[in-house]
């Protein structure tokens, strides 16, 4: 016998087995135990909460021979036929390939026949906002004044496209988002009718990941089972499924964002993509991570709003005194404008990559947001004692700039002979170089020290803390640069916020060195 999905195997049969629905389970039980059966109901919510299920126990219920407190009874001839699908009282019809006026119309032909066995005749249209306005405007009459033995129950996740006219006549039922608790308690269920082990915190990961949806954490628990048959269902093993990150990355990407660190936000997200991890997924789980952040700081009770363990809800409360509340929504902001660009992007990564940097660099925006944040960069530099003083462009410097440009060398008599060799020959060494060693080199530029040796002036940022920070890359450097001249080179690394910075305090070698000057005799 071929597989049957746990969704599908496990799909509930009676109100009793229907979970995270009780306000319309209570509802329906108590109309069916009144005899106040309405002729049209309208169930909507989001995929996989139980709307067609639901309907197709209500179906079966009103039409069961021994029908009992919580649904049909599933032993009389009706609901064993109704179960098999032989039955011609209910009948089911998906409104996405049944959506025209001929179909309509053959079922308000059909409605004129009473049922040949048991009480009614239950039509259920699934995803009903798909029928055209025509389709519409043949069920209304019908379906305002059926014949006493119909009833429709129409079913969609999009009510907002129904017509109002469609609305008002049916009794209106709100499947709500099924909580995590609840679907991580079913999910164990199933498990341990599966005869599978399962890591709790492996469950709870599937939970919120679906979203609030049943059927997608089944699916979900489901491809996980599969991918590790055999073997016991770990947490990891459920983030490696799923190409999801694990929540101490989001700790490790914070900090980093914090310390204003793009090289290591890089460098962090490298190792999230070698891991083969979704980005999609990625986003939408370190914004879930910043919006607990949120929360800690917002009050400190709201455990049962933020689902996590102890040890992971004490780490998040540490973490959120290092950041307060306006950051926190700034980056929140940044990176849910990603979650709807990212979707359909095709560089997923590039996009990932700038909303780092927009994190790291509020003074690329010039929002409320980001003003307020560049203005707290300027405070803590002054509490910690770094002189600032503001350019004539209006940007901020802090212990780079100082209050008094540097005063610019003079043009040497004599340039050495290897650096005037590595000068002539730049294009070809930054062409031979590696990236991103490449990339960061094209735009620096050549200068002379003091003691003539060969000066390196980065921009501030990711080229200057490229070889600052990375001692093995400023070695790699001067390797490169000893294999062309064929003498041992030394490097002095500069940095400077812009190029006008550089014209003012160095000589820019590529623009002399080509000019009649006297050459260091050895």
């Amino acid at each position: 016998m071929s597989y049957t999905a746990l969704y599908r195997k496990f799909r509930p049969d009676t109100f009793a087995d229907v979970k995270g629905q009780d306000h319309i389970v209570t509802t329906l039980k108590n109309q069916l135990k009144a005899n106040r059966i309405g002729h049209a109901y309208l169930f909507t919510g989001t995929r996989g909460t139980g709307k067609t299920t639901v309907a197709k126990i209500f179906a079966r219920t009103v039409n069961c021979e021994n029908p009992t407190e919580d649904g049909p009874c599933g032993e009389c001839r009706i609901c064993r036929a109704i179960a098999a699908g032989a039955s011609m009282n209910v009948i089911e019809i998906d409104a996405a390939s049944n959506n025209g006026v001929d179909n309509i119309r053959e079922i308000v032909e059909e409605v004129s026949y009473s049922p040949a066995e048991g009480k009614y005749k239950v039509y259920i249209i699934d995803e009903v906002h798909m029928l055209s306005i025509g389709a519409f405007n043949a069920l209304l009459k019908t379906l305002e004044e059926p014949p006493s033995y119909v009833i429709f129950i129409l079913a969609t996740t999009e009510v907002h496209k129904l017509p109002i006219t469609i609305l008002s006549r049916c009794q209106r039922y709100d499947f709500k988002r099924i909580s995590i608790d609840t679907i991580t308690g079913r999910m164990q269920e199933l498990t341990c009718a599966e005869d599978v082990k399962v890591e709790e915190k492996a469950l709870r990961y599937i939970a919120k990941t679906a979203d609030g949806s049943m059927r997608d954490a089944l699916s979900l628990l489901d491809q996980c089972i599969a991918f590790h048959l055999g073997h016991e269902l770990t947490y990891d093993k459920v983030l490696d499924v799923l190409g999801a990150v694990d929540t101490e990355v989001f700790s490790r990407l914070l900090r980093n964002v914090l310390d204003r660190d793009v090289l290591g936000c890089v460098q962090l997200l490298e190792e999230i993509v070698m891991q083969g991890r979704e980005l999609t997924q990625f986003v939408t789980d370190f914004t879930w991570y910043l919006r607990n952040l949120m929360l800690v700081q917002a009050s400190d009770h709201l455990e049962d709003v933020i689902d996590m363990s102890t040890d992971n809800l004490k780490r998040l409360k540490e973490e959120a005194q290092l950041a307060d509340m306006e950051k926190i929504v700034r980056y929140i902001r940044i990176f849910s404008e990603l979650s709807g660009q990212i979707r359909y992007a095709s560089q997923k990564r590039i996009l990932v990559e700038i909303a780092l940097i927009k994190l790291c660099k509020p003074e690329m925006e010039v929002d409320k947001d980001s003003m307020l944040d560049r203005i707290r960069q300027v405070e803590e530099k002054v509490e910690n004692g770094v002189t600032v003083t503001v350019a004539q462009n209006g940007e901020t410097a802090g212990d780079k700039v100082t209050s008094q440009p540097k005063q610019k060398p003079q043009l040497p008599k004599a340039v050495p002979e290897e650096v005037e060799q590595i000068v002539a020959r730049w294009p070809a060494i930054v062409g031979s170089a590696e990236n991103p060693m490449r990339i960061y080199l094209k735009n620096a530029k050549l200068s002379l020290g003091g003691d003539n040796k060969l000066m390196l002036v980065l921009e501030d940022g990711m080229a200057s803390d490229y070889f600052l920070q990375h001692s093995e890359n400023k070695a790699q450097l001067e390797a490169l640069l000893s294999d062309f001249s064929g003498r041992e080179i030394e490097v002095n690394l500069q940095t400077v916020k812009n190029r006008q910075e550089f014209e003012e305090n160095y000589i820019d070698l590529s623009q002399v060195v080509h000019m009649d000057i006297e050459i260091e005799e050895e």
